[in-house]
C-alpha cells in the first residue's frame, strides 16, 4: 500500500532565525553608554563607555590610580582609547572581579576595544591589528596526578 506524503502546513514551517545583535547603546536617565565584556584568564570585565566624556576612568567604583597602584596597568587599560584617539571622548566605567592586576587590566583593555567596535564598526581593522579584539585564552594548566605541578614529574632515581 503506497501512502501519499503530504505538504507540510505553514504553521510546522519553521523561519530561519536571525542571529543576535549586540546592543548598540542603552540610554539610562544620566546618558546613553556603550557596553561590553572584556576577559584574560579568569578576570571578567563588564565595560560601559559613557558618551560625551572627558576621559575618566573607574575601577569598581574608585579612580583608575587607587585601584591600579602599578604604572604599567594604567598604560594597558588606555592603550585601546589612545589608539583610536578616543581619550578624551569617554568616560569609562569598570566592574572586573577575578584574577590577578594585570589580568585585570588586560581583561579592562579587550572590555574597551570591544565596546569602541559596538560605538564606531569602522574601528575594527586598528583594533584588530593591534589585537586588542582576540581573547587572550592562555590559562593556567591543571595538576596531573602523579607529578608535582602541570608537568614536573618527581625526579627519576635510579637506586
Amino acid at each position: 500500500m503506497v501512502k501519499k506524503i503530504e505538504e507540510s502546513d505553514s504553521k510546522t514551517t519553521k523561519a530561519p532565525v536571525a542571529a543576535a545583535k549586540p546592543v548598540v547603546a542603552k540610554k539610562t536617565a544620566a546618558q546613553e553608554y556603550y557596553y561590553s565584556a572584556g576577559k584574560r584568564k579568569t578576570a571578567v570585565a563588564r565595560v560601559r563607555l559613557y558618551a560625551k566624556g572627558k576621559g575618566a576612568v573607574t575601577v569598581n567604583g574608585k579612580p583608575e590610580n587607587e585601584y591600579f597602584t602599578v604604572p604599567s596597568a594604567h598604560g594597558i587599560i588606555q592603550s585601546a582609547l589612545k589608539l583610536t584617539g578616543h581619550s578624551k571622548s569617554f568616560d569609562v566605567s569598570v566592574k572586573v572581579a577575578g584574577g590577578g592586576m594585570n589580568a585585570q587590566a588586560e581583561a579592562i583593555r579587550h572590555g574597551i576595544a570591544r565596546a569602541l567596535m559596538v560605538f564606531d564598526e569602522s574601528l575594527r581593522g586598528t583594533l584588530k591589528k593591534a589585537g586588542f579584539l582576540t581573547r587572550d585564552a592562555r590559562v593556567k594548566e591543571r595538576k596531573k596526578p602523579g607529578l608535582k605541578r602541570a608537568r614536573r614529574a618527581p625526579q627519576f632515581s635510579k637506586r
